[in-house]
């Protein structure tokens, strides 16, 4: 179903009666293409319907998340024209502009790539303002950045507060971009657990089907380069090359700008006939049920959705100590949490929990017990709605 959007230029704004007493959000990301921090976006505009209406700009163009959005949802995609061109005076005085015409009712930056907007806004705002930081590219994976730093603090100064999902970045805020405690929202995701507790859809995952005593590992994420999907696929081929005789096979749902490299080790490993490069899968709750383990390969994460949602399908989790990944799975699954950085012992206890089924089967069960317990989406949506201002539903 298509949402109710319009696409304009934002010179007047033409308010809808129906709409003219609901908050007006202006969410100011990166980009709007299949990820975390999109698809989170996307659950909560679904969520709150027409309880909100929002403005969705993508500093990148690319707006594929769309295809996520309920029809109940009303946005619209703004036309900046060259407000992004020349210097960044230049670009902060057109930011600026752009938000008194528009006159939100809150504006929300996501991310590094939104900062010269909370920037536009920081001197005399013109809207409330909350900044989201969900996590960082491989440029900051191993510490952030001096020049960042002072540009955050410069830029977030006068914010009304900072949505974090993870512990440690509840830390950097503190340390790094000097936020004051009172202004630091840890909200981690949720999930929809009983959505992703549902049995597999044949067919969901192109050209595969599960073969009787297969054994599926599995991962969704963007195809970049701090996903360090070579990890993976290296630690795939040993595990192979250990076991040549078990039924395993490899499946990675995502797309990017790295695909065409991950090919190009595929081949190379023979392993053609294994993995999987399965594209973007539009209602994964139906693909993650095929799995027996989910696998998570990143160099960098701060809390990653799709490790809530493999929990909440009842699969053990195999990834590296980066971010809250370790915090955020159950007691039973923490020991196969390695070392950030450690590509031995992630082949190691990939290879081991392939070849124990009932360890595979205890964990599972022990995660999707603690994900709905700790993380189901209902937390979530409450803690948006005050954010937001709009009424819980």
């Amino acid at each position: 179903m298509v949402a109710q959007k319009q696409k304009k230029k934002m010179t007047k704004s033409v308010i809808d009666k129906k709409t003219a007493d609901v908050p007006h959000i202006f969410h100011v990301i990166p980009s709007f293409a299949h990820g975390g921090v999109p698809i989170r976006i996307s659950y909560l505009m679904n969520h709150f319907g027409p309880l909100a209406r929002h403005s969705l700009l993508s500093t990148d163009g690319i707006y594929t998340c769309e295809s996520r959005l309920k029809k109940n949802v009303i946005y619209e995609i703004p036309d900046i024209g060259g407000a992004a061109e020349g210097n960044m005076l230049k670009r902060l005085w057109h930011y600026r502009k752009i938000l008194r015409e528009m006159q939100p009712d809150l504006l929300l930056t996501y991310n590094w790539g939104s900062t010269e907007w909370a920037m536009a806004n920081s001197v005399n705002p013109i809207c409330r303002h909350f900044h989201l930081e969900s996590g960082f590219g491989p440029e900051e994976a191993n510490g952030t950045i001096g020049r960042r730093n002072w540009f955050r603090r410069l830029a977030l100064r006068n914010i009304e507060g900072i949505v974090v999902p993870s512990n440690t970045l509840v830390r950097i805020c503190a340390s790094d971009w000097k936020i004051p405690d009172h202004k630091i929202l840890y909200t981690p995701n949720g999930v929809d657990c009983d959505l992703y507790a549902s049995p597999p859809q044949e067919g969901i995952i192109p050209h595969f089907t599960k073969q009787a005593g297969e054994i599926t590992i599995g991962t969704m994420t963007p195809l970049r380069p701090e996903k360090n999907l070579p990890r993976l696929i290296t630690a795939f081929n040993h595990l192979v090359q250990a076991h040549p005789d078990q039924k395993t096979s490899l499946i990675i749902m995502g797309e990017g700008n790295e695909r065409s490299k991950l090919e190009q080790m595929i081949t190379g490993y023979g392993l053609q006939d294994r993995i999987y490069l399965a594209g973007h899968i539009d209602n994964p709750a139906m693909a993650l049920g095929h799995l027996d383990i989910y696998a998570l390969s990143s160099d960098t994460e701060q809390m990653p959705n799709s490790v809530n949602q493999a929990m909440a399908a009842g699969l053990p989790v195999v990834g590296l100590d980066v971010g809250d990944v370790k915090f955020i799975v159950s007691t039973a699954n923490k020991p196969f949490i390695t070392a950030a950085g450690d590509d031995q012992a992630f082949a190691a206890a990939l290879t081991e929990l392939t070849a124990n089924e009932p360890l595979r089967q205890e964990i599972g069960g022990n995660n999707k017990r603690h994900v709905r317990k700790t993380y189901d989406q209902s937390r979530m949506f409450a803690a948006y709605a005050k954010i937001w201002g709009v009424m819980a539903s």
